[in-house]
């Protein structure tokens, strides 16, 4: 038998001739024949991702007209860069399992279970007893073990992303309380704390990993085959079945990497705030999920894009900053954050539309 390799049809794509082999999966959303060169650019990854750019130029204008030069310094920039690299790991990996198709509501919980198994004392001792970087591998081995579980309980349990992963955030959070007794829990490895101190030419070095993390999270998506099988499995999943592709196993690997995203994560808040603790990664999912969203990521899977989701976080990260610096209430930035996570969706079912109908 003739195996034949799959491809997607959205962003860049492998050329495909009548000869070549290639199963196109159709993908909603996808850039199809479009009218007028307007269309075609705000459907095109690129015409999003400038969208995108413009936005957050339109926000660094409204930062510097609202609080002048202290939002323009270079601490405040790296400041937003610093509190953008923590969410923006799990973005990343948030749009691995969106793009698949799933969902994963217990990113912040897994957050915080890895930041208090790796800051408790009998992890530090060992630690201490050993070398520092045991406190990064059992960040590592929590956030991917409980990504495993998620995968295992959504591809072969046959339970519902959404109820899968809501059950791990509770049962996460509150694995993350029982460790830690509600307590927050103190680093004192010295090797630990010293190593995430260090700037690399000014540049701090947890932005350093967010970029690392962001540019292999892209040439994974966009490069290798595996990235090909995702936009496939998202995309349709029985026609990803029937091209070959074992479904449920690339689904586990898409929660097993979102688990690894979390456990790195878990690692960088742990370095920035010399704690661990139960309370961290609050809210994470939700800012997660509309990072990527905003991004251009399609929430019923089939089309991600991990520059979009990069932009999408320094958006919101902008934003929150600007609302700072002008003193106004937390409240009014999660109203703001849910208005443009509406317009995004909006946006993302009129551009889809009018792709089915120039299609037709």
């Amino acid at each position: 038998m003739t195996h034949q390799r799959e491809a997607v049809t959205d962003g860049e794509k492998p050329d495909a001739g009548p000869d070549s082999g290639v199963v196109q999966v159709p993908l909603s959303g996808s850039g199809k024949a479009r009218t007028g060169a307007a269309g075609f650019l705000l459907g095109s990854s690129v015409g999003r991702n400038l969208g995108l750019v413009v936005a957050l130029f339109v926000l660094c204008l409204v930062g510097v007209a609202t609080a002048g030069q202290q939002f323009a310094s270079v601490d405040n920039g790296l400041t937003i860069l610093r509190l953008a690299s923590v969410i923006g790991v799990v973005s990343v990996g948030m749009t691995f399992v969106i793009t698949g198709g799933g969902i994963d509501l217990s990113v912040g919980a897994i957050v915080a279970l890895a930041s208090v198994w790796s800051t408790t004392l009998a992890t530090q001792s060992l630690a201490r007893g050993n070398h520092w970087t045991l406190i990064i591998l059992v960040a590592l081995i929590v956030g991917m073990g409980c990504g495993l579980v998620n995968g295992l309980l959504i591809a072969y349990g046959r339970v519902v992303p959404f109820i899968a992963t809501l059950a791990m955030l509770a049962a996460a959070r509150g694995l993350a309380e029982i460790i830690a007794q509600r307590r927050t829990q103190i680093v004192s490895v010295p090797g630990f704390t010293d190593f995430f101190r260090h700037d690399v030419l000014g540049i701090p070095l947890l932005v350093i990993i967010f970029a690392v993390v962001a540019a292999i999270g892209w040439l994974v998506l966009n490069r290798t085959t595996f990235g090909r099988r995702t936009f496939a499995v998202g995309g349709n999943p029985e026609a990803a079945r029937l091209a070959g592709i074992n479904v449920q196993r690339h689904t586990v690997a898409l929660y097993v990497i979102v688990g690894l995203c979390c456990g790195i994560a878990a690692v960088m808040i742990v370095a920035r705030t010399t704690t661990g603790s139960s309370t961290h990664g609050t809210l994470y999912e939700l800012d997660a999920i509309a990072a990527v969203v905003i991004g251009g990521t399609l929430l019923s899977g089939g089309r991600g894009t991990i520059v979009g989701t990069v932009l999408g976080v320094l958006i919101f990260t902008t934003l929150s900053n600007v609302f700072t610096q002008n003193n106004l209430s937390s409240s009014a930035q999660s109203v703001a954050k849910g208005l443009i996570i509406v317009v995004a969706v909006l946006l993302q079912q009129r551009l889809a539309a009018r792709s089915n109908n120039g299609s037709t």
